[in-house]
């Protein structure tokens, strides 16, 4: 009995050894902003021989690259299980922009560009849309969305849990006016920089688009109009509200339904 117990567990830690996702934390050079970019990728063991498809994970206000590893710690598991890339970049408090008033403050280009290029040129990824979506929370649930509104050439799918899609009715927080200026001041700004008001670039199937967000949550009534629009112009997209708020519970439950939505229109396509 004891050494079929013994020859159990040695196939057990076997599988576990051969699944063994790599976590890197990188220092990725930005031209635009002439500095390094501190980005945590996660590749599944996969990568190392195949072409893999991408999801990049973007952290809301006050986080960094680590963010998302802090919030969901299974996802090197998750990128074993499902052969797929994972990056998550430091986007400061930024909102994903290139402001039109910080110069150094281009993360719109790092993220669609930059980053994109990097990773592509430095792993085994699927180098097209079809195997890239961008999502993230709060701030960078608006980021990606900002992202992959404006470069749908670039990412496939998209999607924001708890994100801040109408930026309009919190002029004084979170620093925005720090990128944008006071709305008083510089009101075009703000109704040229929200992600609500980008609606009109996209065309009926230019991508693949998850919008969640808490039922009580602060975000939830632009999420809900964000809704609106979207069926209005005809852009489909899953919608979904659920119980919960605006926390790091919420998007480690939340983050699940989206990495499914994303391996489905990766495997899909």
């Amino acid at each position: 009995m004891k050494i079929k117990l013994f020859l159990v567990l040695l196939s057990v830690c076997s599988g576990y050894m051969v699944q063994a996702a790599k976590v890197d934390t990188l220092q990725i050079r930005s031209v635009s902003m002439d500095k390094e970019v501190q980005t945590v990728v996660i590749l599944p063991d996969k990568a190392a021989t195949q072409s893999c498809p991408v999801i990049y994970l973007l952290h809301g206000y006050s986080g960094s690259a680590p963010t998302w590893m802090g919030i969901k710690p299974d996802l090197p598991a998750i990128a074993d299980a499902k052969g797929i890339i994972f990056v998550c970049p430091d986007g400061k408090n930024s909102w994903y922009w290139d402001s039109p008033l910080v110069p150094d403050y281009k993360y719109e280009t790092f993220v669609s560009s930059e980053l994109v290029g990097y990773i592509d040129t430095s792993y085994h990824t699927i180098r097209n849309k079809k195997g890239r979506a961008v999502t993230g929370l709060s701030m960078g649930g608006h980021g990606a969305l900002w992202n992959a509104f404006r470069h749908n050439e670039v990412f496939g799918a998209a999607g924001s849990t708890s994100g801040g899609v109408d930026i309009r009715p919190f002029p004084d927080n979170w620093e925005m006016s720090i990128q944008l200026g006071e709305q008083t001041k510089y009101p075009q700004n703000w109704e040229e920089y929200t992600v609500i008001n980008q609606i009109h670039l996209l065309n009926k199937g230019d991508l693949a688009l998850i919008i969640d967000c808490g039922e009580d949550d602060f975000f939830l009534e632009g999420n809900q109009e964000f809704h609106r629009k979207l069926l209005e112009k005809g852009i489909d997209h899953d919608f979904i509200t659920r119980p919960g708020g605006h926390d790091n519970s919420y998007w480690n439950n939340s983050i699940d339904y989206q990495i499914l939505f994303f391996e489905k229109y990766f495997y899909k396509n």
